[in-house]
């Protein structure tokens, strides 16, 4: 039997007349929530303090990495958008897998990406006030704690965000624009001058380190620098059209942001003249080029660097947060996170609660630094390492369960719709690939806190089915209730 289109079963949190509280349908255009994908991937963000490391791992052709992370993250965006063609909702994951498995997989997916979008939102949330510090210091001398920098720009960022999706989508995309061209400005004024040293070097497997290994232990550095790719799919209902549009969204961004961060990594790569021992020791490669290419005007890689901080920040707990909201009025979380604002539609508490907590991360961590056996202060950079990698693991097993339950829905759900190539091959491509980054960041062997984060990860899984058998039982009712609310009904 075919799904229904309908809104199904209220949800809990509806008002009083038993009618789900929705958010503001059709206020966003396929471009609005491309550009909203494109900055939560934080571009310049992410390539500042993740490529250093890919490069030292990978080696020259370092750059091949990320085309094969680009096409792995291809194959994610087609189970996401062929989920959203078929039920597109704000709860994204968390519906997809529900909808396959059932209740007890919907809250323990809820769980899973909830808590892993707010420990890799963290470390934005960190490195927002810590690229502060580092600009300011570095032109004016002065050194005001980081701290003091991430919780004024968070709290700036959700004012924003209560004051409705249209608004905060906008600054997010004009910081994105931003953070852009600066990178291609930079990048192309590098690549002319050094012209006379272009080489193919960066893209011939012979100058992979380890060459098959060093492009395995690259891969999931690289599809790192990818996350936030499926922003599109959490803002469906208050997109335009979203069984088309988000796919769209998610489609055209993979390709920009894979064109993009190949020509950053090239760029880069030449700069150092193929020196990856030197790159990696650079704090942030790609300032180092920008200075030695534009001298002063190497103030505008800082400035593409704070606006994709504040971009992704605003777009990635904008996007974020409607998971928990939609899980809240759904009743997979407290209904409490299920409400929305009766005039701007906004879902308020969900977002407070989301940004509230990943500062609480920050600040458990950091105590965990100064209280720990070396003691000492909580350098943000790092923090951005290590609070992104644990969130990275949580957000895998959520896209490997997602590429998992493609096939099985469309089976059973659209069986005139199903297609082998898109709805077996890709998700199964999907799913492999999922698995070569979950290896390398749960293998054993690695320092600390890395070599205990795959236990942590473990422990939240068992904790969460736990948690979700239990509410199961007590509300047998929840399996209507999973992927009620479809975005685009009437």
């Amino acid at each position: 039997m075919a799904e229904s289109g309908s809104a199904g079963p209220s949800p809990r949190s509806g008002p009083a007349d038993g009618t789900p509280q929705r958010l503001r349908g059709g206020v966003l255009g396929m471009a609005d929530i491309a550009a909203a994908t494109m900055a939560n991937v934080g571009p310049a963000m992410s390539f500042f303090f993740g490529f250093a490391f890919l490069a030292t791992t990978a080696g020259v052709a370092s750059p091949l990495t990320i085309v094969a992370a680009g096409a792995a993250v291809a194959l994610f965006g087609n189970t996401l958008a062929e989920f959203s063609r078929a039920h597109p909702s704000a709860g994204s994951f968390t519906t997809f897998v529900g909808k396959t498995f059932g209740p007890v997989s919907a809250v323990t997916t809820a769980l899973l990406a909830g808590l892993g979008y707010i420990i890799a939102m963290a470390s934005v949330i960190a490195i927002s006030g810590g690229f502060m510090q580092i600009t300011l210091n570095h032109y004016t001398g002065v050194d005001l704690p980081w701290i003091i920098w991430t919780v004024l720009l968070t709290g700036l960022s959700v004012v924003l965000m209560l004051r409705g999706i249209v608004v905060s989508t906008k600054w997010a995309g004009y910081f994105f624009v931003v953070e852009m061209l600066v990178l291609v400005v930079v990048s192309v004024a590098a690549l002319v001058e050094h012209r006379g040293d272009l080489s193919a070097a960066p893209f011939l497997p012979s100058h992979l380190t380890h060459g098959v290994k060093g492009l395995a232990a690259g891969f999931p550095l690289a599809v790192y620098l990818f996350i936030g790719w499926e922003n599109s799919a959490a803002l469906a209902e208050e997109t335009e059209n979203p069984r088309r549009n988000v796919g769209r969204a998610v489609f055209s961004s993979v390709a920009i942001m894979t064109m993009s961060y190949i020509l950053f990594a090239y760029a880069t790569v030449t700069g150092f003249g193929y020196d990856v021992q030197r790159l990696g020791d650079s704090r942030i490669p790609f300032i180092d080029v920008a200075q030695h290419t534009l001298g002063a005007l190497a103030l505008l890689a800082y400035v593409g660097g704070l606006t994709s901080t504040l971009g992704a920040l605003i777009a990635g707990i904008n996007s974020q947060a409607r998971l928990v909201f939609n899980a809240g009025r759904e009743g997979l979380l407290p209904s409490f996170f299920g409400y929305v604002h009766p005039t701007r539609r906004t879902p308020n508490n969900a977002i407070v609660t989301f940004a509230a907590t990943a500062l609480l991360i920050i600040v458990g961590w950091g105590l965990g630094h100064v209280l720990g056996a070396e003691g000492g202060q909580m350098n943000p950079v790092v923090f951005f390492a290590e609070s992104s990698t644990l969130g990275a693991i949580l957000i895998l097993l959520v896209y490997l369960a997602s590429n998992i339950a493609l096939p099985l829905y469309y089976r059973r759900y659209r069986p005139q719709e199903f297609r082998i190539v898109r709805h077996v091959v890709l998700p199964a491509a999907g799913a492999l690939a999922v698995l070569v980054p979950l290896y390398y960041l749960a293998k054993p062997g690695q320092p600390a806190p890395y070599s205990w984060f795959p236990y942590a990860a473990l422990a939240t899984l068992v904790a969460a089915v736990c948690y979700a058998t239990l509410l199961v039982r007590r509300d047998p009712g929840l399996a209507d209730r999973v992927g009620s609310v479809v975005a685009d009904a009437e």
